[in-house]
């Protein structure tokens, strides 16, 4: 049998779960993680954290693995805007919470955070942020990662409503930051744009936050948040061409000057999908990515920092932080440190 830990954690090796952990250990809290077998866990060794192997699919290794806990961090989730089979993004994102609140509702653990996304709401006319008051509907739903998030978080509030399950949810918006090993989608953007890969910006937005202001996010979920409610954890709405600036001031790079209309990226991005059809490398331009850039994904935090005492940095330290981290770890090659000024602090 498995000794007790204070939180039972899943996609401990992601962008997210990865600064969640840090900020768990920090301030006390043993720490049990779900990895696969193949999953890179020498970080979390270092930490102290206990492994428990298994997968989000397998509810028989999640029982095992959530057995002791007192509390539940719900993280991991197929953060894809392209896949080959894209039946593996649901299986996942819902089957995978399934089996996660279903187990933790077994081991009556005190408190469940679930990590759902932005995705979920519904945006607002023009370029006023949204708030978690309305939901978007599956139906309108661009994509099988939004679809599944949908789902899942749905899943949730029934489980709360209906089976007395001790959930908070938190809906983090877009991330930036250090250790974005994979990368996620907008990492690789940094990285394009820092690499001068851009040359064009269509007239979208987002609301961009640091990692780790996400991660005592949701800490502070599980302190202060009420069961059943969700919470925007974002940071500063930003327009994409100001982004692209900002990269590009922070490596000492021009930023691109080429304003295209979204639909003009659809047949760019359906190449670039077809390409990655043959290759299996996810394309950095996908036909979802076009769809979702037709609106500004502006979000407010408002509630967050009323009942959570949620606060987020400037952005600019995230996007300084990305690029940093990205550099330090090779994601450039060996000499692009030395040809750009990447290391000024992003108020110079």
């Amino acid at each position: 049998m498995r000794r007790s830990v204070d939180v039972f954690l899943t996609g401990a090796t992601g962008f997210v779960g990865s600064a969640l952990v840090r900020v768990l250990v920090t301030a006390g809290f043993s720490v049990r993680a779900l990895v696969r077998p193949t999953s890179q866990r020498n970080d979390l060794l270092r930490l102290g954290v206990e492994l428990a192997e298994g997968d989000l699919r397998d509810r028989g290794s999640i029982r095992a693995a959530v057995a002791g806990s007192r509390y539940v961090f719900h993280v991991a989730a197929d953060y894809r805007l392209w896949a080959r089979d894209r039946d593996n993004i649901f299986a996942t994102n819902v089957e995978g919470t399934r089996n996660v609140m279903e187990e933790a509702l077994r081991a009556s653990v005190e408190r469940i955070v679930h990590t759902s996304s932005v995705a979920t709401l519904a945006l607002r006319p023009g370029d006023a942020p949204a708030d978690e008051t309305i939901s978007l509907s599956e139906q309108e739903a661009v994509g099988a990662y939004k679809r599944s998030k949908i789902i899942a978080e749905r899943l949730v509030r029934d489980m709360i409503a209906q089976g007395g399950l001790p959930a908070v949810i938190v809906n983090p918006s877009t991330p930036i930051g250090p250790r974005d090993m994979r990368p996620t989608p907008t990492g690789r953007i940094i990285l394009a744009a820092a690499c001068g890969r851009i040359p064009a910006f269509v007239d979208t937005g987002l609301n961009l936050v640091h990692v780790d202001d996400v991660a005592l996010g949701h800490l502070a979920a599980l302190r202060r948040g009420r069961v059943g409610e969700r919470y925007i954890l974002g940071g500063q709405d930003v327009p994409f061409a100001q982004m692209l600036h900002d990269v590009a001031d922070l490596v000492g790079r021009r930023p691109p000057r080429l304003r295209l209309p979204w639909y003009s990226t659809l047949p760019i991005a359906a190449v670039a999908e077809a390409i990655a059809w043959v290759t299996g490398r996810e394309p950095l331009a996908t036909l979802e990515g076009a769809r979702l850039a037709k609106h500004r994904m502006f979000f407010s935090s408002k509630k967050a920092e009323r009942q959570l005492a949620f606060h987020a940095r400037p952005y600019s330290e995230g996007l300084h932080d990305a690029i940093r981290w990205f550099c330090d770890n090779g994601y450039f090659g060996s000499h692009w440190a030395a040809r750009h000024d990447w290391q000024r602090t992003p108020h110079e």
